[in-house]
């Protein structure tokens, strides 16, 4: 009798499009890893549109076809239109919901194939409090997240502290709530960073300070941009790579505060760019400012070039993920006094960078894309 050789496990991931996003970034390279490692690994793209094209030369890839017809403004519904046919025909084992911001695209799935919809693995990649909700809304939020507890079959957290999150505000069983840390890169990027020589800088003739991010209101640039107004000195420069839609309210700010832009100026936006090595080497601090995160796959990139880090308190895993201030400074949301203040600190402190890279390397799609593996196999077969 012929043995049956079992079928590879069949995973389908939606992303919208390849604008930069630490989600997007992370889905893409848990793909990619799990093609590697033997996984049916289907993606299917709202629409091919993005910086991050470039990144994934000859990706596979089922591309919901508009016949021309923009998507970019509705992507969201766009994707709630057509998903659910290009699940009938894929026909997965197993659904990755790669973020928060897709969430609202798998509970649709959920409701409009009911019994038909394969398991639904998701990874929850911002924090949940929402501080920043405005008070009439968060009764609403606390809904949703009920919501989504209730009709997502398993959870991902990126990092243990959020596990008390997600079992207490998505009010989802232990049982169903996995915490795999975040695979904000890989070992050879750290050998690469490791191995690259840091650039000569003479910290008197000025800091050198660089933000990641898309230029969003989520990461609250114009708080960064104020703080570092107030502690700029001859010589310090701030950049900030990304792009977005807040870019001219940015700009105009910086001028307004006596900054400058680009050239001759002390605040640098040159865009969206891949990869951030150099620009992480040549700095000599990272900066975040967001008003939520999950884990921003940036610390753990800096961590690995040996940076220290400063940041506000936009997530429940980020003392930990600065090693409770071995390798930076945390601040209170939205205090630019106290964001300007750890700024103005932040290079005169002692920094270990082994011991910062030894951390980075918990954050490795290596270690990731299998457990994730493992998850979803329990979550088909039990």
């Amino acid at each position: 009798m012929t043995a049956v050789t079992p079928r590879p496990l069949r995973v389908l991931t939606f992303l919208h499009s390849f604008e930069p996003g630490g989600v997007e970034r992370v889905a893409l390279r848990l793909h990619r890893a799990w093609l590697a490692q033997g996984v049916d690994a289907r993606l299917v793209l709202g629409r091919t549109d993005g910086a991050m094209r470039r990144e994934w030369p000859g990706l596979d890839a089922d591309v919901l076809n508009s016949h021309g017809l923009p998507t970019a403004a509705w992507e969201t519904l766009w994707m709630m239109l057509r998903l659910p046919g290009r699940i009938r025909h894929h026909r997965p084992d197993v659904l990755f919901c790669a973020g928060n911001s897709y969430t609202v695209v798998a509970v649709v799935m959920r409701l409009v194939l009911g019994k038909r919809c394969p398991p639904i693995l998701a990874k929850i990649s911002n924090d949940l409090t929402r501080a920043d909700l405005p008070a009439v809304a968060r009764p609403f939020y606390r809904l949703w997240l009920r919501i989504q507890g209730r009709l997502l079959h398993r959870v991902v957290g990126m990092a243990q502290p959020m596990r008390a999150e997600l079992e207490t505000l998505m009010g989802v069983a232990p049982d169903r709530v996995a915490i795999i840390d975040d695979p904000a890169l890989d070992e050879a990027q750290i050998a690469h960073l490791e191995a690259l020589p840091r650039p000569p800088h003479d910290r008197a003739a000025g800091r050198r300070f660089l933000a990641i991010g898309r230029l969003a209101a989520q990461k609250n640039f114009p708080l960064l941009l104020r703080a570092f107004a107030r502690i700029a000195r001859d010589g310090d420069r701030l950049t900030i790579l990304g792009e977005g839609g807040a870019r001219k309210g940015l700009e105009a700010l910086a001028r307004s505060l006596g900054l400058g832009v680009g050239v001759g100026g002390r605040v640098a936006l040159p865009g969206h760019v891949n990869p951030v090595s150099d620009a992480l080497l040549a700095a000599d601090a990272l900066v975040m400012s967001s008003d939520y995160e999950g884990v921003p796959a940036v610390v753990p990139e800096a961590l690995a070039a040996g940076l220290p880090v400063v940041s506000t308190d936009c997530s429940v895993s980020m003392a930990d993920l600065l090693g409770h201030g071995r390798f930076g400074l945390l601040v209170p949301v939205r205090d630019e006094a106290a964001l300007a203040g750890a700024m103005d600190r932040i290079t005169a402190l002692p920094f270990d960078s082994t011991a910062a890279r030894a951390q980075a390397r918990r954050f490795t799609v290596e270690i990731a894309a299998q457990s994730y593996v493992v998850e979803m196999q329990r979550l088909v077969h039990g």
